[in-house]
C-alpha cells in the first residue's frame, strides 16, 4: 500500500459492487480490508444512484484522515455525494 500512496492521494473504490447483501451481516466487509491494515477509510453515498443504495469509499495513507474529509466534502459540494434526508414524522 505504501507504493500506491507514493503516486496518489486517495483511492476511490466501490462500497457495494452490484451485489445484494444483507446489510447487518456485511456491515464492514467492504471497508475492513483497508481499515484492517491501518488505513483511514470513509464511505460516502452517491447522489441519484437509483433505487438501490450505492456508495464509494475513499482510502488514504495512514494519518491522512483530514484529506478524506476534505475530498468527501468536495464530492458533496459538487453534488456527487448526498445522503437522503428522511421526512419528518408528525
Amino acid at each position: 500500500m505504501r507504493e500506491v500512496f507514493r503516486d496518489v492521494d486517495v483511492v476511490l473504490t466501490p462500497t457495494v459492487d452490484g451485489i445484494e447483501v444483507m446489510t447487518r451481516g456485511h456491515l464492514g466487509v467492504f471497508t475492513q480490508p483497508s481499515s484492517f491494515v491501518g488505513l483511514p477509510v470513509i464511505s460516502v453515498p452517491v447522489a441519484d444512484a437509483g433505487p438501490l443504495p450505492l456508495g464509494v469509499q475513499l482510502v488514504a495513507a495512514p494519518f491522512m484522515e483530514a484529506r478524506l474529509f476534505r475530498i468527501a466534502a468536495r464530492l458533496e459540494a459538487d453534488g456527487v455525494a448526498a445522503a437522503p434526508v428522511a421526512p419528518a414524522r408528525s
